[in-house]
């Protein structure tokens, strides 16, 4: 394992933090957090393919008690080519009588949020079928669950209808990313529209409950600051962002006209800006462009003067609130988020201390510090984003515990992973 897995993660109460999770309205969803960063920290498919790496290897794979979950496929670097096998073993479920069991159906599963929620829900012993297209996922974010028994994964459009029975949805499928969801604006909000249009039908056919994330684009460029869930919000209906904005926003006129209507049993999830392990590095976002960057030595690209704000939360942090407000009560919309607030300028030089330290203590050398340099600001680039989490705290007993610095640790570290093992 790597030297993060090993180090204390303390929590910003300067707690450690050994699992994620808690036992809440009936459902337990408390997991360790060493097997969940198995399955996205350790290196997963790259095995040194000559014999004195390869000892190596097999040396700390016996230090590691997680290394009979991992895959044996082997990267020739000569070659840069990879021989893929299987998993020689899955990581351990709990074993829930069927009166506990859920069969859980997560749309876009294969994506950053939604291959960690399955790691979830996997873990706790849940059935769970994740279905995606595969245009912004990756089939190798939840490859690690494929051939379990309790685990299907499906190739489909949600634009397209799609029968199952299930008890629980997690809708999430919908490009976020400005460049992915302007590609094809169109399109984009025909996902928005049809496909939950699709999934609130099966979840009215199924009597599933439904839980669709949202998100703060909803707010646009907002007016109100922080931002609580009963702000109606300042968007451009007509911009190149609107096609996830205004997406977004009928979605959720659409799951509340189910609710009205036909008593579908509904959540509504405002998801503020997430960071973590599998984010896609060429998505556009912050966070992801950020770390990069500064770990290939190149210049780190802010837009506009820096001043413009945002707040970040950790992904195990998202996946605890998700999972809080699906097995709840509150059907209101709820904002998910870190109260913590940075300017873009301020973030950037926090990332680029934090690439530096991770750097140092893995004996990397840097030819220079990278610069910070400044380019124009994106249309319609909101100027303050932070949430109000007064309704989260109260009625899902649910706020951040993982601190900016150490989920960037993680972060930095997993990408410096997968660059050392010729995936980035």
């Amino acid at each position: 394992m790597s030297s993060a897995a090993q180090a204390k993660t303390l929590d910003k109460n300067g707690e450690e933090i050994t699992t994620v999770g808690f036992e809440r309205f009936g459902f337990d969803c408390e997991v360790s957090l060493d097997v969940l960063r198995s399955l996205y920290l350790r290196r997963h498919y790259v095995v040194p393919a000559n014999k004195t790496d390869a000892a190596t290897e097999a040396k700390e794979d016996e230090e590691d008690k997680f290394h009979l979950y991992q895959s044996k496929s082997i990267y020739y670097p000569d070659s840069h080519s990879i021989s893929y096998t299987t998993l020689s073993r899955f990581p351990p479920v709990k074993l829930l009588p069927p009166s506990e069991r859920k069969r859980i159906l997560v749309t876009g599963g294969a994506g950053f949020v939604g291959s960690h929620l399955v790691d979830r829900l996997m873990i706790l012993g849940h059935d769970v079928t994740v279905l995606d297209n595969f245009f912004t996922g990756s089939k190798t974010t939840v490859s690690h669950w494929i051939g379990h028994p309790n685990f299907e994964m499906v190739r489909h459009d949600v634009v397209e209808p799609f029968m199952i029975e299930c008890d629980q949805i997690y809708h999430l499928a919908c490009p976020a990313s400005p460049p992915h969801y302007q590609f094809n604006a169109v399109k984009t909000i025909k996902t928005s529209f049809m496909g939950t249009l699709n999934m609130l039908g099966l979840a009215k056919r199924t009597k599933a409950r439904f839980l669709i994330t949202s998100t703060s684009e909803v707010y646009g460029d907002p007016e109100v600051h922080p931002q609580h869930e009963d702000y109606w919000g300042h968007v451009n209906p007509i911009g190149p962002r609107a096609c996830y904005d205004e997406g977004k926003r009928v979605a959720e006129t659409l799951t509340y006209g189910f609710q009205r209507q036909d008593g579908v049993d509904v959540r509504v999830a405002r998801i503020f800006n997430t960071y973590g392990p599998r984010m896609n590095p060429a998505d556009g976002r912050v966070v992801s462009n950020f770390i990069v960057q500064a770990l290939k030595g190149e210049d780190m690209t802010v837009y506009g003067d820096g001043k413009q704000t945002r707040s970040f939360q950790y992904i195990h942090d998202l996946v605890d609130g998700l999972i809080a407000l699906m097995n709840s009560s509150e059907s209101r919309p709820v904002n998910i988020g870190n109260g913590d607030e940075f300017t873009i300028g301020e973030f950037a030089e926090l990332v680029r201390d934090i690439v530096e330290k991770v750097q140092a203590e893995d004996g990397v050398k840097r030819p220079k510090r990278v610069n910070i340099v400044y380019q124009p600001i994106p249309t319609d680039d909101p100027q303050k984003r932070r949430p109000d989490t007064t309704r989260a705290k109260e009625t899902l007993d649910w706020q951040p515990r993982w601190s900016i610095r150490m989920g960037l640790e993680e972060m930095v570290r997993y990408y410096k992973s997968k660059m050392e093992e010729g995936s980035l």
